[in-house]
């Protein structure tokens, strides 16, 4: 059974899938900023003479924000079947807006239609004179109906019920379930430094944000921005504490980490924390928790779910997304110097491992 799931590759799948929407949802969420930053405003419509430069930006970004069930089935029913998987993940895509079945159902749907597509394709036999038309009309045509049908009249309704349900239920919470909700979304979302746990967590903040609450993915991505720059807080909190927690080496790879963390990249201090791991990911997910705590009690609402500070900006109150960082900063930082080992010279030396020189002589030929 669960050798049957591996073999789906449903996480590989999801994957790819999300590393396409990025750049969508980067792109449309500035589009969104920027427009509504000069006032403008999203509309149903651009009616000739009735709109302005800002509202045509504002218009074409919260278009595509709302197309977020479409890529992301799009893209899981893409990476399943290839191209023959485009045009059922579209549809069914769309069939899942089209029920407000949301993200959710833009994941499952594109899951049935990238699969129905694959067995269509190694199933299906056709005579000789049709196989050209089997990527072009007839997969499309047979895994669209099917899927699209599936999502209308089977699975969209119990999803969209769910997705309400969801929905209705976080907008009514209150500060003191604010607080939880924060600080599970900000130490999942980097126990495991941008892995699978943090994938899964974006992904259910995503379908979040395609539901119109902007909170947990803001609270998520100002966890990531955050973090590098905790370690590197640490160094100067470490000094004051007259510690020596980080080697030459190490002082280095913080020099690219923390201005990767400023512009939401986490992978760069990977190598530092890796070094240490039990203390580093305890600090990172104790930091992480205060940070999305204090991003979700203070509201921030981030239009754009990536980008470091350059979130800031897009936020109704940029200075709620501010405090956040600041708070997962310190906590970060402080736990982490006050965690590490202490480090002399000599351990310091013991640590580097120097590469043998190759010695060609010792190659032998036979």
């Amino acid at each position: 059974m669960f050798d049957k799931l591996k073999s789906l590759n449903l996480k590989g799948h999801m994957l790819t899938a999300i590393s396409y929407l990025i750049p969508i949802v980067c792109g449309a969420g500035f589009l969104v900023a920027v427009g509504m930053a000069f006032g403008g405003g999203a509309k149903e419509a651009l009616v000739q003479g009735k709109f302005n430069f800002w509202d045509s930006l504002a218009t074409m970004g919260g278009t595509a924000l709302g197309l977020l069930p479409v890529i992301i089935a799009t893209g899981i029913s893409y990476s399943i079947a290839g191209k023959p998987g485009i045009a059922p993940g579209f549809v069914v895509g769309l069939s899942a807006n089209s029920i407000s079945a949301g993200f959710i159902g833009g994941i499952i749907g594109g899951y049935i239609a990238g699969y129905l597509a694959l067995y269509i394709l190694k199933n299906f036999k056709v005579p000789e004179w049709a196989k050209g038309l089997m990527p072009t009309v007839i997969i499309p045509l047979f895994s669209s109906f099917i899927s699209g049908l599936l999502m209308i009249y089977v699975i969209g309704i119990p999803i969209s019920i769910f997705t309400t349900w969801l929905t209705n239920t976080l907008q009514g919470f209150g500060s003191s379930s604010l607080l939880v909700f924060g600080l599970v979304i900000g130490a999942l979302s980097i126990i495991d430094f941008g892995g699978p746990i943090n994938k899964t967590v974006y992904a259910f903040t995503l379908t979040l944000l395609a539901s119109g609450l902007k909170g947990p993915v803001t609270a998520l991505q100002l966890v990531n921005t955050s973090t590098p720059i905790g370690f590197g807080f640490a160094y100067f909190v470490a000094k004051v504490l007259k510690k020596n927690i980080y080697s030459k080496e190490q002082v280095e790879t913080l020099k690219s980490a923390v201005p990767m963390g400023v512009l939401n990249i986490v992978e760069g201090v990977i190598p530092i924390v890796m070094n240490d791991i039990i203390r580093g990911i305890t600090a990172a997910t104790i930091g992480g928790a205060v940070g999305g705590a204090v991003s979700s009690v203070l509201g921030a609402d981030s239009t754009v779910p990536f980008g470091g500070f350059l979130m800031l900006p897009t936020m109704t109150r940029p200075w709620t997304g501010l405090l956040a960082i600041i708070a997962n900063v310190i906590v970060t930082g402080v736990v982490y110097a006050l965690l590490a080992k202490h480090k002399t010279e000599e351990e310091h030396l013991q640590n580097e491992v120097e590469e043998e020189d190759i010695d060609l002589n010792d190659i032998q030929v036979f």
